[in-house]
């Protein structure tokens, strides 16, 4: 890729000794290249890059943010409002919207009716979704297995949840002033998991610690313990039925022996279908309306409103999160496989 970019460059930089302006040269690149080629934005870039006198091909040394931290922020913030647009990311992370623009693409996002969906599903996708939802579906008139569900997943909370809103002035008056966005966005991993009558167990992932099959094997031995004290008759008698989705440590060899140690029934789950997990679809819609306007200093600021949180939702409200699977199954099914977005 590094080859490629640095190829056309040379073309640039050719079509500049020439006198040729950076729109025309961006026009015949396209026509030989075609659109995955590079932007207009990015001649005119380097076009002012060679005007300078600086006739490098190659790019400068950035000490900029890590790429991952940048994932991590788009990731959290797109998880704290799903309208969000690329502009107002850019806005908040303090970077270009081609960036933003860039990062989006390799994350694989894409907006459907103006909602941020995990992936642009393909054909084999969604016969995963149709036949994975039939399967459940079917399974669940047989005999009814929605309380036996122990499902789980994982959220970044970021510390500012308050938005930068615009504000109208009289011609002449300074604009109302606000804080300039944060160049590093302050968040915290959550990782939480709950059945029909409520939340089991969840915890705050320390500082600098990611998410791997080791610390996601250590989680669910935790996770166990909380189930052994909190509900002995499911773990004893009735059996867990486990349901997480399929990041990499969720389905990682060592996870998979984990789960087959605690005698637990994997749930399956098809490919990017955040719709059908009810954390996604239940608990962290509900949790993120808490969280807005909301700004915490610390972890132990977080934790407490977590408990809150938490200690606030009745039976009821778990109940209908995990309920509602049949009937997504059925959407699912009856939308050929498509994302529900409602």
């Amino acid at each position: 890729m590094e080859h490629k970019k640095e190829h056309f460059r040379h073309i640039l930089y050719f079509f500049y000794r020439e006198g040729i302006n950076a729109a025309e040269s961006h026009r015949r690149i396209l026509s030989v290249y075609g659109e995955v080629s590079l932007s207009e934005r990015s001649c005119r870039n380097w076009f002012q890059k060679f005007s300078s006198g600086d006739f490098s091909v190659h790019d400068s040394h950035r000490s900029g943010r890590p790429m991952a931290d940048i994932d991590d922020d788009i990731q959290a913030l797109i998880e704290s409002d799903r309208h969000i647009t690329e502009r107002e990311l850019g806005e908040k992370l303090n970077v270009p919207n081609s960036t933003i623009h860039d990062h989006i693409q390799k994350l694989g996002l894409v907006k459907k009716l103006d909602i941020w969906v995990p992936h642009e599903l393909k054909e084999i996708h969604l016969t995963q979704r149709i036949s994975t939802c039939d399967l459940l579906f079917k399974r669940n008139q047989d005999e009814s297995f929605l309380k036996r569900i122990v499902t789980g997943d994982e959220k970044w909370v970021v510390y500012n949840n308050t938005e930068r809103k615009r504000s109208w002035s009289k011609h002449g008056e300074p604009s109302q002033p606000t804080s300039k966005p944060e160049l590093h966005q302050k968040k915290v991993m959550l990782s939480i998991w709950w059945d029909y009558k409520g939340v089991v167990y969840y915890e705050l992932l320390p500082r600098g610690r990611t998410i791997n099959s080791e610390v996601y094997c250590q989680q669910l031995t935790k996770l166990n313990e909380s189930l052994q004290r909190s509900r002995p008759e499911l773990v004893n008698r009735k059996g867990v039925i486990f349901h997480h989705d399929n990041a990499r440590p969720h389905t990682s060899l060592m996870t998979r022996q984990k789960l087959l140690d605690l005698g637990w029934e994997l749930m399956p789950h098809p490919p990017y279908s955040p719709d059908l997990a009810p954390s996604d679809y239940h608990l962290f819609h509900s949790m993120q309306n808490s969280l807005n306007g909301k700004t915490f200093t610390n972890d132990d600021d977080v934790k407490s409103h977590l408990d809150q949180f938490i200690g606030s939702r009745d039976q009821d409200f778990y109940q209908r999160g995990i309920f509602k699977l049949p009937e997504r199954w059925q959407k699912v099914i009856a939308q050929h496989g498509n994302y529900i977005t409602e």
